[in-house]
């Protein structure tokens, strides 16, 4: 049998960092046509890699927010991509600025059918939200590591909240963990 963690798949990791300078996004969005700035729309400038695939949301601040990336790495090599761009348009970029990964939203498989109704009793309210009628999965509150767990009935999760690949695998574990002790899993 497949092991939860073997099936981690990272969906999406999110991560910010900053030029401490203020952008004049007009003009960079004048100045790179393949970038989409609609301030009536959203009020960042969006630029997307393509290898790796992510998308830079930039905004006038000069924080700049990465999304779509599959991996820690490629987060850092779309960033990377974006700060040579925008020294290519003559804007004093830092040599290396800090990014902060926020969040890593991950999918597992955990190979087996979950009594979602049985799963909230055992797990307790106070860690647990499940409405059926709203919404087909069950919320769990981990603490340690600090995630959300989405069980669906399927035997399939979504973690959400990891700050590091490292805490969606410990995540998964704690999941598996704590069902199997529950008797709920396994």
């Amino acid at each position: 049998m497949t092991e939860p963690t073997e099936t981690i798949k990272i969906e999406n990791v999110v991560a910010s960092t900053g030029i401490d300078q203020e952008l004049n996004l007009e003009q960079v969005g004048d100045d790179l046509p393949e970038a989409d700035y609609n301030p009536e729309h959203f009020p960042g400038l969006v630029y997307r890699t393509q290898e790796p695939k992510a998308a830079a949301l930039i905004f006038r601040s000069g924080k700049i927010v990465c999304t779509g990336a599959s991996s820690e790495p490629a987060v850092r090599e779309s960033l990377s991509i974006v700060f040579e761009v925008l020294r290519g348009l003559g804007i004093d970029i830092p040599e290396s600025p800090t990014i902060e990964v926020q969040n890593i939203v991950a999918s597992i498989d955990f190979g087996s059918q979950f009594n979602l109704n049985a799963i909230a009793i055992g797990l307790g309210l106070e860690d647990v939200e499940y409405e059926p009628e709203q919404f087909p999965g069950l919320v769990y509150r981990l603490d340690d590591p600090s995630a959300v767990a989405l069980l669906f009935g399927s035997g399939k999760a979504i973690i959400t909240g990891a700050k590091t690949t490292d805490a969606v695998t410990h995540a998964t574990n704690a999941v598996e963990t704590r069902l199997t002790d529950l008797g709920l899993f396994g």
